[in-house]
């Protein structure tokens, strides 16, 4: 198992269909996740002070999903060193266009990984790729599943070439 564990922070609770599979992905490769729902806006305290003692807690990084202002994940990383992964939300009338920018637009000092709208798979691959620099059994099961990747996309090459359409 890791040394170190990821938080999954998210805004609402109406962001849990979006960050599941996150959790999903991160429970496959055996990295313990800690979730929570905090909001940037409503407890901006406490946001704070969980991203101040995220280190000693024993966190190695942090998802935070939000939607429409989005500020969460710049919260969250305005007050820790480690490294924050944002995911925009699709939840407003712009698709998530908004949470997006607000996601990637951080001032300098600040910075904020971003995976795509709703891109919470992704999310948890960065996540345990970082961990994995100093995980071998955590890189290891990462390369594994890049071979399998690789396996099934060359797998489905094969069969569309043995098909006449």
């Amino acid at each position: 198992m890791p040394s170190k564990k990821v938080a999954l922070i998210m805004g609402s609770d109406s962001d849990l269909g979006v960050v599941s599979p996150a959790k999903k992905r991160l429970d496959s490769l055996g990295v313990p996740v800690e979730s929570h729902i905090i909001s940037a806006h409503r407890t901006p305290e406490a946001a704070a002070q969980f991203a101040q003692n995220a280190r000693e807690a024993g966190f190695g990084a942090i998802i935070a999903a939000a939607g429409k202002a989005a500020h969460l994940a710049g919260a969250l990383a305005a007050n820790t060193t480690l490294p924050v992964i944002g995911i925009p939300v699709k939840s407003s009338t712009l698709d998530g266009l908004d949470a997006l920018l607000s996601t990637v637009q951080m001032p300098s000092g600040v910075p904020v990984a971003a995976v795509a709208i709703d891109g919470a798979d992704n999310a948890a691959l960065l996540a345990a790729q970082i961990l994995a620099v100093t995980d071998n059994d955590l890189a290891a099961k990462l390369e594994a599943l890049k071979a399998g990747m690789k396996q099934a996309a060359l797998d489905k090459d094969a069969a569309l070439q043995n098909k006449d359409w």
